[in-house]
């Protein structure tokens, strides 16, 4: 058994939201809450300023295994999650080979099995992400894929994801759409902005992204079906997405931890860590998307964690990947910005969208639970990183809150 103390709680869907409460768990099951418990337990958890909600849940994340182990293995990667505070992550297919079949999504869930953190694939949603045919979705669906997404690539064929929009309808799938049209992209690194002009690399303007959302929105629109853009970066594409929910269409999206807290100046050394798919958008955008979220039209918050080798990133710009660890800067790094409510109303809301269901906060329903405290400061260094990739662009920022751990899956994870 095992017994939290004193802990406050943000459960904003139940009874004990706000309050502070004992809570037993038995087995991997919600025994008790009450606000105060008086038993011998195995174990004790307390904290000074103890905070806890039901678990986090990515919808973006990326391993380097299968394939590319030198990055992150799924253990390291699950590790790093939970102890990020995360219980449940949706690994992009962003690997070698990437899930296209039932065999690939259960190799998937047969390596990652075991952990406190619980991990979903996504699949491919055509056929080695060439955007030319339709991957195996109905069979992928069946064997747990989540949803169906070609990470970060444009889906140019606009006919291909109409049929696929009708092909997962009866069976209520999402696919994912990479909001970004590449012809106006084109070979394109940063934001088309004054500081993107400035560094003298191609530019990408914002209108490639918008211009991508309102196709998809008409898609998607024609078709009834579940249709989630990730990584939105511009206020006005979230216009767009702002106006087609109004009118009832079945449409969600995200946007990065990045991308709320960084900008385009940040590029001005030449960091590779600051290269990231979509690319930093300006100043004002940082403004834009709190705005959006706060309004609610932006469903959830992601890390879109991409880890990278040294090798990957300490090249010249132009030459190196795009991406950035931010499982572990997550929830320090929104404190800097938004309220704990909001914070954790945005990093459970996946469950909603992919999973349909929420996780209860009960007695009698399965402990799944993430444990923080709003105070104290840390800076990010990356000797003390969990993740074998250390390419984060919050290396050295210092923020405030601190992740204590998770209890899911029977298991519990205290970083203290």
């Amino acid at each position: 058994m095992i017994l939290i103390k004193n802990a406050h709680i943000h459960h904003p869907d139940g009874n004990y939201h706000d309050k502070r409460m004992d809570i037993l768990i038995k087995d991997g099951i919600i025994d008790d809450i009450a606000t105060s418990i008086k038993i011998k337990a195995d174990q004790v958890i307390e904290n000074e300023d103890l905070h806890l909600s039901i678990g986090w849940f990515d919808s973006s994340v990326s391993f380097g295994e299968p394939g590319f182990e030198e990055r992150q293995t799924m253990k390291n990667g699950l590790d790093t999650a939970a102890s990020s505070g995360f219980t449940y992550v949706m690994l992009n297919p962003n690997n070698k080979p990437n899930p296209q079949d039932a065999s690939g999504i259960n190799y998937l869930k047969s390596i990652s099995s075991g952990h406190a953190t619980t991990l979903h694939p996504v699949g491919n949603f055509t056929m080695d992400q060439k955007g030319e045919h339709l991957a195996e979705l109905y069979d992928m669906h069946q064997a747990g894929a989540v949803s169906f997404y070609d990470f970060k690539q444009s889906l140019e064929n606009a006919n291909l994801l109409k049929v696929g929009l009708q092909y997962v309808k009866p069976f209520n799938a999402i696919i994912q759409s990479f909001p970004q049209d590449a012809q106006i992209a084109g070979k394109g690194m940063v934001n088309e902005d004054a500081a993107g002009t400035q560094l003298g690399l191609k530019t990408i303007p914002k209108f490639a992204e918008e211009l991508r959302i309102a196709r998809d929105i008409e898609i998607a629109r024609y078709t009834g079906a579940s249709l989630h853009i990730p990584t939105v970066t511009t206020g006005a594409s979230l216009d767009l997405i702002k106006k087609a929910k109004k009118e009832g269409l079945s449409i969600t999206c995200s946007v990065s931890v990045h991308h709320i807290l960084k900008n385009s100046d940040d590029l001005n050394e030449y960091d590779t860590n600051f290269k990231v798919q979509p690319p930093l958008k300006e100043a004002s955008e940082n403004k834009n998307l709190i705005k959006h979220i706060k309004s609610g039209t932006v469903d959830m918050i992601t890390t879109d964690h991409i880890p990278l080798t040294i090798e990957a990133k300490n090249v010249e710009f132009d030459q190196a990947d795009y991406g950035t660890i931010g499982l572990e800067s997550a929830y320090c790094a929104l404190s800097q910005k938004l309220d704990q409510d909001n914070i954790i109303r945005l990093l459970t809301a996946g469950y909603k969208v992919f999973l349909r269901e929420m996780p209860k906060l009960k007695k009698g329903a399965a402990a799944n639970l993430s444990f923080f405290t709003p105070q104290g400061t840390i800076t990010l260094d990356k000797n003390t990183l969990k993740s074998t990739s250390k390419n984060s662009l919050f290396l050295g920022s210092k923020m405030t809150g601190k992740v204590l751990g998770v209890y899911n899956n029977g298991k519990l994870i205290w970083n203290e």
